[in-house]
């Protein structure tokens, strides 16, 4: 079976822009690109996971997300990094109704499973919303909350006194970008079978 990487688009591996749809104004997060450069050297796929509700609000169509999602590749590219595989919702629950895909939801990771035979439990997730955590948590997957696009405004959130986080929301980590993330998860303590690191 295979690990991977699932990856928040919009303010985590792309700058947040508030409902991007154009290809020209998305732009990588400092260091995305080595860092997922890393994590595949690793062994890992690195596969992107969004919540595309402007799709839904008709603020624009799926083949614009496409776009911008081919405007990434190239970015990426252009730095030796790539990813496996672009899953986006396209849903909204006041316009569409309910669906199995949309973040909380865990069907985006959970098609990505079947697709690339994955080991859930040896994968990791990476977002600034908590809504990212909740998802990989419902599918298996441990966590990681980032600082970049919303994670700042969910981070205190999460710690305000007396609103204590839902264990399925909390975080493994809290970091300040993908790159860090990225570092994070390559630490030798977290490799399959490594032996714990000795006392400090």
């Amino acid at each position: 079976m295979n690990r991977a990487l699932f990856v928040d688009r919009d303010g985590t591996l792309v700058e947040e822009e508030n409902y991007l749809d154009d290809p020209a104004r998305a732009r990588l997060t400092p260091g995305a690109a080595a860092g997922l450069r890393a994590v595949r050297a690793a062994g890992f796929l690195v596969l992107v996971v969004s919540n595309q509700a402007g799709v839904a609000r008709g603020f624009y169509g799926e083949d614009t997300v496409r776009a911008i999602d081919r405007r990434l590749e190239e970015m990426l590219e252009a730095e030796g990094a790539r990813v496996d595989r672009y899953y986006f919702c396209p849903h909204h629950p006041e316009f569409t109704g309910p669906c199995r895909c949309r973040k909380p939801e865990p069907g985006m990771l959970v098609d990505a499973a079947r697709d690339f035979d994955l080991d859930l439990a040896a994968c990791w997730v990476v977002g600034d919303r908590l809504t990212d955590v909740e998802a990989g948590s419902r599918a298996g997957v441990p966590g990681i909350l980032v600082r970049t696009g919303y994670g700042r405004e969910q981070e205190r959130v999460a710690g305000v006194p007396g609103t204590a986080t839902p264990e399925a929301t909390t975080p493994l980590a809290v970091l300040d970008d993908l790159a860090a993330a990225c570092a994070w998860i390559l630490r030798p303590e977290r490799r399959r079978g490594a032996a714990p690191p000795a006392p400090a």
